[in-house]
């Protein structure tokens, strides 16, 4: 195709002035982009608003809508803000797809879910961290397995989820049983499939929570499944939020005004467990109040550090264990913390449960 020509105007001269329109277009185009960036991270470094503005709204994760039970039962009142919604998700690829769409502002998942989102290449912070010491998971088989030790996974089927907390304890387990990832066959699901999966014979053994597993060998043990427990723990029980939402002063201070409320109300929970029982495991997820006091009887109590240092490290070190099974690439996961949050959780509790 012919290029233009301009009545009047010499070709060169045309073609010149053009190509000098087009970068300038470009040059301004990429420092609109440049200035937006910066902006984004000046808004993600000033220091918290001390007030909530009026008329603030937050979208918060509530799975099982444990956390406004909480705060009822715990009478700690209206935060100075608004929950436009309180959404019943949990695992951490759902809450990832609702950050994108914009749909929930802030969630509570455990260490794996921030690393996954920054490998899909979505940024988003960690605002607050409750220490886990004690498993919250252990290994369950599927009826008839003759599965004995974590050292038994070895050329069997596993249930893995590469963005769960189930996952990470999974890789955990087998790198501590001394086993490579190409010695058993990792099998992705989602950990809602789990149950499923080991029913059928799908995979071999499954990570369930401390929670799910009475219910499981009530209906499977006599048919030969059972459960194998390790000291394999996920350490973080963690807040965090798109840097969209955090860039926001008005939703930034939110966030802020939610922790202590978050960090409250899991106090509440461990220091009532009778009433937590009746409530919540008996009143709303059918357990029978024997099977609510196994589960509570192995609850963690809650800890909120004051720094983030053990955090970091232990983050770094399931990000490394990731990248060296190529799920995700290797990284500093210094980024993911939002430090203007960090002694926040702390100091809204009693000093026992500061560490």
């Amino acid at each position: 195709m012919p290029s233009p020509t301009v009545p009047g105007v010499d070709r060169r001269l045309f073609l010149t002035s053009l190509l000098g329109v087009t970068a300038a277009a470009a040059g301004l185009s990429g420092c609109a982009e440049s200035s937006a960036a910066t902006g984004a991270e000046d808004a993600l470094s000033a220091p918290l608003a001390d007030r909530v503005p009026a008329g603030t709204s937050l979208k918060i994760a509530s799975y099982q809508n444990v956390q406004q039970l909480q705060f009822k039962l715990a009478e700690l009142g209206d935060p100075p803000f608004k929950v436009s919604s309180w959404a019943n998700i949990g695992a951490g690829p759902d809450v990832i797809n609702a950050f994108r769409a914009g749909s929930l502002d802030v969630a509570n998942n455990a260490g794996i879910p921030p690393i996954q989102a920054h490998f899909q290449g979505y940024d988003a912070k960690i605002v607050a961290i409750n220490i886990t010491r004690k498993p919250n998971y252990l290994f369950a088989t599927k009826p008839g397995s003759d599965i004995r030790t974590v050292e038994d996974f070895r050329g069997r089927k596993l249930a893995f989820s590469q963005g769960q907390a189930q996952g990470v304890v999974l890789l955990r387990a087998l790198k501590k049983a001394g086993i490579a990832y190409d010695d058993a066959e990792l099998v992705p699901l989602t950990s809602n499939q789990f149950l499923t999966a080991l029913q059928s014979g799908q995979v071999d053994i499954a990570p369930l929570g401390n929670t799910q597993a009475p219910a499981y060998l009530a209906q499977y043990e006599s048919k030969g499944a059972r459960t194998i427990t390790t000291d394999v723990v996920d350490l973080l029980n963690l807040l965090w939020a798109p840097s969209s939402v955090l860039s926001d002063p008005a939703k930034s201070a939110a966030v802020a005004a939610y922790i202590p409320y978050w960090a409250k109300g899991a106090v509440w929970t461990y220091e009532h467990p009778d009433v937590w029982n009746e409530e919540f495991y008996v009143g709303t997820q059918n357990l029978t109040l024997a099977q609510a006091r196994d589960i509570t009887a192995l609850a963690n109590k809650p800890l909120f550090p004051p720094s983030w240092d053990e955090a970091i490290a232990w983050e770094q070190e399931t990000a490394d264990l990731l990248a060296e099974g190529g799920f995700v690439k290797k990284f500093d996961v210094g980024s993911l913390f939002d430090h203007r949050f960090e002694d926040i959780a702390a100091k809204a509790v009693p000093a026992e449960y500061r560490r």
